[in-house]
């Protein structure tokens, strides 16, 4: 009996993360990527106790597929090096039964496809159309080729042309009025055991240690779309080169990189939830989906969440043409439905805690600044790690 058979565009975390867990529900799944291969350069990523659990659930040990770095502590700082508030890495996995670890993106994503059976990521082929007016999806490619499928995953990132093109409606992208850059930089000869986000008036700057060694950096400033400097390592050097250690240390090193290997976007989040997360026989997920700030680190948290959510509630890809779930007409549709009720509600509200987030971190004015920084010190550690529950503990699988 054939299998059902679906279609994922775009091949970053939550795209690869869909594709393992409909590969293990017995689906053929086949991966569209408009990038000639999956990057080698980029950025870190880190994995809270929610996004572990959910690979958990499909199998996938991120730790031994990527390696890990536990941090000791993790907190938000000033530019003079004053801690705001700090927790010991050591009280969240009491809490959460789970420390998060914090990996090179690209090791992540190439663990990833690597689970994928060989031959099923398709890469400089770009999703260009989904046609599913006769009830099963045709998809148009950028080489021409028609690909049938049960079920389309649009995993096409925070431009997702899919989006747009069956939402028209939608008011689209928000600009969050920061710029910000990010890079993997090599220091052996720092040892920096926390993971760190220190806030000036309107800028920001983060460490992370990671699991070869290296350190992921991220700085954010307030600043107009599009607006670039010809050297960004000067850039950085010039807004951040007079806080706190081990920042300029890290910043000697940032001078050795390539200017290309120092990542620039402009910040984005969606400006309003979508109205549903699927339509037809299209689910969306991560960015595509609810596109959010970074400020909470939950961006491909949330993508993993997505894709393990919606492949428990597809029926098994083997089940053919009809089966215990019912027919394939009647029960792709019904899960797709049972996937917005599970995830919009959730996605949203961390999108918008996310916006949140960011607007307190990027004050500039002093006495706004002096205010914060005084309300997040008086906040007990216990009452800010309560507090991430919902992130942390959020994850589940529904019924």
């Amino acid at each position: 009996m054939p299998k059902r058979h679906a279609v994922v565009a775009g091949a970053g975390i939550g795209g690869l993360t869909a594709a393992i867990a409909l590969h293990r529900r017995g689906w053929q799944v086949t991966v569209c990527e408009r990038a000639p291969e999956l990057p080698a350069t980029g950025a870190g990523i880190g994995l809270a106790p929610n996004a572990l659990r959910a690979l958990d659930a499909i199998g996938v040990d991120a730790a031994r597929a990527a390696g890990s770095a536990v941090p000791t502590t993790m907190g938000v700082r000033r530019p003079d090096g004053r801690w705001l508030t700090r927790t010991r890495t050591a009280d969240m996995a009491a809490r959460y039964g789970i420390a998060p670890i914090a990996v090179p993106r690209p090791a992540f994503t190439a663990a990833l496809a690597a689970a994928l059976p060989p031959g099923t990521l398709r890469y400089g082929i770009t999703v260009t159309a989904v046609d599913d007016a006769a009830g099963r999806p045709i998809v148009r490619t950028s080489a021409g080729h028609d690909l049938p499928a049960d079920l389309v995953v649009a995993a096409d990132g925070i431009h997702s042309a899919l989006r747009r093109a069956y939402f028209p409606a939608h008011p689209g992208l928000h600009y969050i009025g920061e710029t910000a850059w990010r890079m993997l930089v090599d220091a052996p000869d720092l040892r920096v055991p926390a993971m760190s986000e220190t806030w000036g008036r309107g800028r920001r700057f983060g460490v992370t240690p990671l699991s070869d060694g290296r350190y992921y950096l991220y700085a954010t400033a307030v600043l107009p779309p599009g607006t670039r400097s010809a050297d960004p390592r000067a850039e950085l050097v010039h807004r951040f080169g007079s806080w706190h250690d081990p920042i300029p240390a890290l910043l000697d090193h940032i001078r050795r990189l390539e200017p290309d290997d120092i990542l620039q976007n402009d910040l984005y989040d969606l400006a309003a939830p979508l109205p549903s997360l699927h339509h037809g026989r299209i689910a969306w997920l991560g960015d595509a989906a609810h596109a959010m700030a970074p400020n909470l680190g939950q961006g491909g948290c949330q993508a993993i969440e997505d894709a393990v959510v919606l492949a428990h509630l597809l029926p098994a890809g083997n089940a053919g043409h009809a089966g215990k779930g019912g027919d394939s007409t009647n029960a792709v549709p019904a899960a797709l439905a049972a996937y917005t009720a599970a995830r919009r509600d959730r996605t949203d509200a961390i999108r918008v805690r996310a916006r949140r987030v960011g607007r307190m971190g990027a004050l500039r004015n002093p006495l706004a600044a002096a205010a914060r920084d005084l309300a997040v010190r008086a906040t007990p550690g216990r009452l800010a790690l309560r507090g991430m529950d919902d992130l942390f503990n959020g994850f589940r699988l529904p019924a």
